[in-house]
């Protein structure tokens, strides 16, 4: 993210100042109090080249943690799933014609959708930030996914 400092854990990096959960998708309030989500660095690294997503739908009601769509990479088909409880008020289009956009920029360009939340700072509370806590999952999930 433009401005942000970064935590870089092991060849990861993760802007501070999001919030992240634990299927590996970020999450920040915009200044309409709406919250924008991607994929983190390290699922985009993991997936591979993402060459196919299905979109949120726009006015779908998601919940914390539940999957909401997917994504294809060359290697597998992967879940997309909501970092907060609310309605999909809109989805990024440009990934329909460019799901690369997730590999090449996965914090700026690449987000997936915005959601209007329903109870922002509870959700928040359920999500992680950078530190070491942070450090220590992410660390963790590598060491799971060393082929």
């Amino acid at each position: 993210m433009k401005g942000m400092d970064n935590m870089k854990i092991n060849d990861y990096d993760f802007p501070d100042g999001l919030y992240y959960e634990k299927n590996h998708f970020w999450a920040k309030k915009d200044d309409e109090g709406n919250v924008i989500f991607g994929a983190t660095d390290f699922f985009q690294k993991l997936a591979g080249e993402i060459v196919y997503i299905e979109l949120p739908m726009q006015g779908a009601k998601v919940k914390q943690g539940e999957s909401v769509s997917s994504l294809e990479s060359g290697k597998w088909v992967g879940k997309i799933f909501a970092p907060v409880t609310g309605e999909i008020i809109e989805s990024n289009s440009e990934l329909e014609d460019s799901p690369e956009l997730i590999n090449d920029s996965c914090y700026d360009e690449g987000w997936i959708a915005k959601i209007k939340p329903n109870s922002l700072e509870t959700d928040f509370a359920n999500l992680m930030k950078t530190g070491p806590d942070f450090e220590q999952f992410i660390k963790a999930e590598a060491e799971k996914h060393k082929k």
